[in-house]
């Protein structure tokens, strides 16, 4: 019989739950949405579109720096 190497899966660590990838979805929507109907619809659409993704980068980026700093 053949012994077989049992391992004890590590948990991953998520990420915390956030908003900005559904604000980001809607400035896009708003986008194609305002390319359809009407310029002022497009510059909302880049509006929230820029606001969701430097949000979401913002927020990721300090989830980062915290790690690092837990790990020192």
């Amino acid at each position: 019989m053949t012994k077989k190497n049992t391992y004890k899966a590590q948990p991953e660590e998520l990420p915390k739950p956030t908003y900005w990838p559904f604000f980001l979805a809607l400035g896009v929507v708003l986008i194609f949405w305002g390319i359809l109907t009407s310029w002022i619809v497009t510059g909302i659409g880049f509006i929230l579109f820029g606001i969701a993704i430097t949000g979401w980068i913002t927020e990721i980026y300090k989830e980062l720096s915290k790690k690092e700093k837990d790990e020192l």
